[in-house]
């Protein structure tokens, strides 16, 4: 892995960060943070493998206000660059899937970091001292962006040569157990999302997209374009017929967190 490629993986992770502060171009998502390093790495393959399984971790989970997530752009970016420098994609997983972990707490401490540029811009905005509100939103967007940045610059950098000395040294029993382990990740995810999914009230639907999928080999746009079909038909009833008195709409979140941690079932 050549200096240059983690430079330009490290500007990434801290451009996504502010990114994800303000314009939202959505480049935040693992599996485009992992497309980016597969194409860094000369991989793209590779990436959009590392990212699409950490992606299937994150559907339907999103953070507000306080609340904090797993970290799955940065671990896509490291696990994408170590698969594609092991020549393993279990070694990768295996790599960001902990990453992504220990990385909500460099999310943690970037805001709390940012806490004394709010400070300054609330201090400004009762002065009515727009320029010094605009300076203290502006600055408050360094530590988080360090948060993300350094941790891949240092992990990029220095774990590299370790890592692949262990990849190397790692017996077959324990490469098994990170292929296998892989393997369940989509699984997890799928749970995950049809955890936040409103079952109980459209589970035909879901099974009617499982019989497509596993019985009739439909390929995934067709399953998806009828899944649109029928939602099209719901949207079309809602329109024509009113939205029920007692409709309650599905949102959702991560789960709440106080005081920057993260609760034991995200």
């Amino acid at each position: 892995m050549g200096f240059p490629q983690i430079i330009a993986l490290t500007v990434y992770a801290a451009f996504v960060t502010w990114e994800m502060l303000g314009p939202q171009f959505f480049l935040s998502k693992p599996v485009i943070a992992g497309l980016f390093a597969g194409a860094v790495m000369g991989d793209v393959a590779t990436g959009l493998f590392i990212g699409g399984t950490l992606q299937l971790m994150v559907l339907g989970v999103g953070t507000y206000g306080g609340s904090s997530i797993p970290d799955y752009m940065s671990g896509a970016l490291i696990g994408t660059a170590f698969a594609v420098t092991t020549g393993s994609t279990e070694v990768g997983l295996a790599i960001a899937v902990p990453v992504g972990l220990l990385l909500v707490q460099c999310d943690i401490l970037g805001r709390f970091c940012n806490t004394a540029f709010q400070n300054m811009a609330d201090a400004g905005a009762e002065e009515k001292n727009w320029r010094k509100v605009e300076l203290g939103c502006l600055l408050g967007t360094i530590p988080w962006c360090l948060s993300r940045a350094i941790p891949v610059f240092l992990c990029l950098a220095l774990g590299q040569d370790v890592v692949a000395s262990l990849a190397a040294a790692a017996p077959e029993w324990l490469l098994n157990g990170f292929k296998c382990v892989s393997g369940m990740l989509p699984a997890v995810g799928i749970a995950i999302l049809l955890h936040f999914m409103p079952l109980n009230r459209f589970w035909p639907y879901a099974l009617l997209g499982f019989v497509l999928a596993a019985y009739l080999s439909v390929p995934m746009l067709g399953v998806a374009l009828v899944g649109l079909a029928f939602a099209a038909v719901k949207y079309y009833e809602f329109i024509a017929n009113g939205v029920p008195a007692n409709y309650e709409p599905v949102v959702a979140v991560a789960a709440s967190t106080e005081g920057g941690t993260i609760d034991d079932d995200e």
